[in-house]
């Protein structure tokens, strides 16, 4: 049994996508599109009786351009829009986030990502409670320390991944040194540049041999002559990349921790039945969380 107190820091936009793509088009009785909030809620429900955390918050990001867009127009430019009745959706699940009383934490110029690491720092600093990142993006594991892990969603298997995963996961690296290895790489599902000509392999063992790009660069002519000519070339891309790929700590919100505790003030299950009910997602209603169980401690394979 884990003794320290919990906060599940949700992840919203990656699970909504994760659910919407991975579950057939479920429609109810409205025509209305419901796979989305389904899977929400499904992915949701299975980890707060796995994990019974202390705490819940949900993040978001919002319509509109983030600060990694004004600094960099291509950022993300070759994503493919959603489909417009996942986005219908969303509005249908923070509906039901409000019934449970789950803060959502979303700012206009931010990615949820960045709420997501100034939430976990703010937690950090209030003193020994444990974050638990809900998420399917690994994006976020450059957040995970001895106080923070990621609860990873991938291909209906979930791990929780902590700093020695990370270490084994990607030979010896640690989570915060991940921002460096993928601002070499670069990263093509965010159109993020990185240095041309270096890969995966090359990154990764650049990373382990020197630590990060600023000790890197400082050593620069101890490298190979191909790569050190790469490395000089797009030597500013590598460094505008890292500003990028970095998620942010210090992002203002108005963040209180007593307003996430989960179960504090008993959501009204009439409510969220007839809710459940209209929307046509019966088959919920009987997983519903209990919030007066004891914790249970993560039942959950520790990577």
């Amino acid at each position: 049994m884990n003794e320290k107190k919990q906060i599940l820091i949700i992840d919203s936009n990656a699970l909504v996508y994760r659910s919407y793509y991975g579950l057939p088009k479920l429609k109810n009785k409205k025509g209305e599109t419901i796979n989305a909030v389904y899977g929400f809620y499904l992915i949701l429900f299975r980890v707060l009786k796995e994990i019974n955390p202390d705490f819940i918050v949900a993040t978001f990001d919002l319509p509109g351009p983030t600060f990694r867009h004004q600094e960099y127009k291509e950022y993300k430019a070759k994503r493919v829009k959603a489909p417009e009745e996942l986005y219908q959706q969303i509005p249908k699940i923070k509906q039901l986030l409000e019934l449970f009383e789950i803060p959502i934490y979303e700012k206009k110029g931010f990615e949820a990502d960045d709420l997501i690491g100034t939430i976990s720092d703010l937690v950090i600093k209030k003193g020994e409670i444990e974050n638990i990142i809900l998420s399917g993006d690994t994006d976020v594991f450059q957040l995970i320390d001895y106080q923070t892990k990621v609860y990873f969603l991938k291909n209906g298997d979930r791990i929780i991944y902590d700093e020695e995963a990370i270490k084994e996961k990607y030979e010896g690296l640690l989570p915060k040194q991940l921002i460096d290895f993928k601002a070499l790489k670069g990263d093509a599902s965010d159109n993020i540049p990185g240095v041309a000509g270096v890969g995966e392999k090359t990154a990764l063992k650049l990373i382990q041999d020197f630590g990060n790009i600023e000790k890197l660069y400082s050593n620069v002519n101890k490298v190979d002559i191909k790569v050190k000519n790469k490395l000089n070339k797009d030597k500013d891309k590598a460094f505008f990349s890292k500003k990028l790929i970095e998620i942010k700590k210090d992002v203002l919100i108005n963040f209180d921790l007593e307003k996430c505790t989960w179960g504090k003030f008993d959501y009204d299950k009439i409510k969220v039945t007839n809710f459940l009910e209209d929307l046509g997602l019966i088959k919920l209603i009987e997983k519903l969380p209990k919030i007066d169980e004891k914790r249970i401690g993560c039942q959950t394979k520790l990577f």
